[in-house]
């Protein structure tokens, strides 16, 4: 028996400009944030603004406390191929 599942792709430059959005809608500067994860610069938080680096999951995870919503909602996939597996190769849960 196969069962297919889709690859989930994380589009970055999406992500980020959804990061940025709900920075906006919270009415949060880049500096707001900075102080909040306690970094030295603001640099990070404009890096996955720009999607040119995705927030570690701890940080993913404050962010959508901050930000009053879901990580899912914060990452911005793009779909792909469906794939079959079978179930054989499974491990067993």
């Amino acid at each position: 028996m196969k069962n297919e599942y889709r690859i989930p792709v994380i589009d970055m430059k999406a992500t980020g400009q959804r990061i940025a959005q709900l920075r906006k809608e919270r009415n949060l500067s880049v500096r707001d944030l900075q102080e909040i994860f306690g970094f030295t610069s603001p640099q990070a938080i404009y890096k996955w603004q720009w999607g040119e680096s995705l927030p570690e999951i701890e940080n993913l995870l404050l962010l959508a406390e901050i930000f009053e919503t879901s990580v899912e909602s914060i990452l911005v996939t793009d779909g792909r191929d469906a794939f079959s597996v079978d179930r054989v190769n499974r491990i067993p849960e």
